[in-house]
């Protein structure tokens, strides 16, 4: 059952009307956006204590400030609640929650089951195919090396099915030794399933019972005098121990994840390291999008929610911060995947350890971040010094013109803020209708094609455009800006100094001669006579 506000809201009329029973509600602002999504026990206790006089976080009373409008669903259970509001947020990403920008799916290794010869692959997406999959990794990388070991001591194929049903004879990778050829029968069904056997086993952290199998075969081969194969079976066990030992975890056998958090200025780094069934998988960073000076235990709570529910949590994960409602997220995990999923705050010992070891990657982590953070500030301030800007750039977008041979033109525009580059604003743009070699023409369409777009509100305008290209590229965005009515953008236009050296670049602004503008740019440079174009971070 979902209840919604009218236009003229009275909080106090409205928590009247509120059930006792567990649910969601979805804080509107003045246009209707989802600003807060939460999830109560008590509907009508949680929502009323924001309506409280005795608040005293900021975060709160500037989130009450603008409440117009509230929305709640009512479910069954708090567990209910709490999954439902994670599908929520991912939904709305509301400005006052916790959020994560990374929400891609895991990588994982996958073993296909259909075949008499069974692929083992890199595999990311639904696990819909049959066979077997494990995993996740935290990175892509770290499922690729993990492959490239298992090839070096276990040599099966990696290769897509076409390509195997294709072969008439062996390819580079048996003639390298990471694979031993079954697409053209140079290896018996019995033997390569052997090898996939042993593989599984290495993956299921069963590793050391490989080595006990691989010694007995090694054995058995000297005392027939097969000493070719012996060797080859040598060579697998000091391979797969190089592995263990750089993979292990001591006194681990299970699934767990060790996840930390740090926070200052107005930032937050989690860090998550992923064991699976004894070996370390590796690490991945998440810098959650958090409210000013929530503490990092909630941040913790908040990033656990969102991040495993939905997929498939390990049997234990290890935190650095007591958490809120520690029993019920549990319960919500359980839940999900069908196993009992325990949260541990205290640990001791060699656990103890991998925590304080995550911990401290998140407090580099942040700490690099803030730096780099300060660094950009002090380039923007230099821009906004050199280019006699009325104030600093929010927003910087820059235009550039490749092709090959005057042919296949592409127009691409990068994007940055005052915290460093937003890739996912990136765009490129293939160039159509221009003659080859024409920049003027495919500069002044992509400008186009971009600017047409932004006035339709895909993304907010830039306070700084950035052309690669002298006068003529400066006078097409110019136009280009006219023709659509956009105003208060500043165009530099920045034209290689002679032969392409760095930092002897020319700039053109709109009616400001080259030479002034060069001549503010050397004013900053304290320590030589070159222009100071690198210096302020400009390409």
């Amino acid at each position: 059952m979902t209840t919604s506000s009218s236009q003229a809201f009275d909080p106090k009329a409205f928590v009247r009307t509120l059930t006792e029973r567990p649910g969601v509600y979805r804080m509107l602002d003045e246009q209707g956006q989802v600003i807060y999504v939460g999830k109560a026990r008590n509907l009508k206790r949680r929502v009323g204590s924001y309506f409280n006089r005795s608040l005293t976080d900021r975060k709160t009373i500037a989130l009450v400030s603008q409440i117009r409008g509230i929305e709640i669903t009512i479910t069954h259970t708090e567990a209910e609640a709490l999954i439902l509001e994670n599908n929520l947020i991912k939904q709305y990403r509301p400005r006052y929650n916790v959020l994560l920008r990374d929400d891609k799916s895991y990588p994982f290794i996958y073993l296909s089951s259909q075949q008499e010869f069974p692929r083992l692959a890199y595999y990311r997406g639904g696990r819909k195919a049959p066979g077997r999959y494990f995993g996740p990794f935290p990175s892509a990388t770290a499922v690729r090396e993990t492959l490239n070991y298992l090839q070096k001591v276990f040599p099966i194929r990696q290769c897509e099915d076409s390509f195997f049903r294709s072969r008439s004879r062996p390819c580079l990778q048996y003639q390298i030794k990471r694979c031993t050829a079954p697409c053209v029968g140079l290896i018996s069904a019995e033997d390569y399933q052997a090898d996939v056997r042993h593989a599984v086993m290495f993956l299921e952290g069963k590793s050391g019972t490989v080595i006990d199998e691989l010694i007995k075969r090694m054995e058995q081969a000297s005392e027939r005098l097969a000493f070719e194969e012996a060797a080859k079976l040598r060579d697998r066990i000091a391979a797969l121990r190089t592995i263990q030992e750089k993979q292990y975890i001591t006194g681990e056998r299970g699934d767990l994840d060790v996840v930390a958090c740090s926070a200052k200025g107005g930032m937050a780094c989690v860090q998550v390291f992923f064991f699976r069934s004894g070996h370390n998988l590796g690490n991945k960073t998440f810098f959650p999008k958090v409210p000013q000076g929530m503490a990092t235990a909630d941040i913790l709570s908040a990033f656990l929610a969102r991040y495993y529910l939905g997929r498939r949590a390990p049997k234990e994960i290890l935190v650095s911060d007591d958490i809120r409602e520690q029993s019920l997220l549990e319960e919500a995990l359980t839940r999900e995947t069908g196993r009992q999923v325990a949260i541990r705050p205290s640990v001791r010992g060699e656990r103890r350890r991998w925590l304080d070891m995550a911990l401290q990657n998140a407090e580099h982590a942040l700490d690099s971040v803030l730096a780099s953070r300060a660094s950009m500030e002090r380039r923007f301030e230099a821009l906004l010094d050199a280019l006699g800007l009325p104030e600093v750039p929010e927003r910087i977008e820059c235009f550039d013109i490749s092709h090959t041979q005057g042919e296949a033109t592409v127009a691409s525009c990068v994007v940055f803020n005052r915290e460093g580059a937003l890739k996912s604003d990136y765009r490129r743009f293939n160039i159509e209708g221009v003659a080859p070699g024409d920049d003027y023409a495919a500069m002044r369409q992509a400008l186009l094609r971009r600017y047409t777009r932004l006035k339709k509100g895909e993304a907010p305008l830039p306070d700084l455009l950035l052309i690669d290209g002298g006068r003529g590229q400066l006078a097409q965005a110019a136009e280009v800006l006219d023709e659509l009515q956009i105003v208060g953008v500043t165009i530099v236009g920045i034209a290689k100094g002679p032969a392409r050296r760095p930092g002897e670049e020319t700039l053109f602004l709109p009616a400001t001669s080259a030479s002034t503008i060069c001549r503010r740019i050397r004013r900053l440079c304290i320590c030589c006579n070159r222009c100071a174009m690198k210096r302020i971070g400009l390409p």
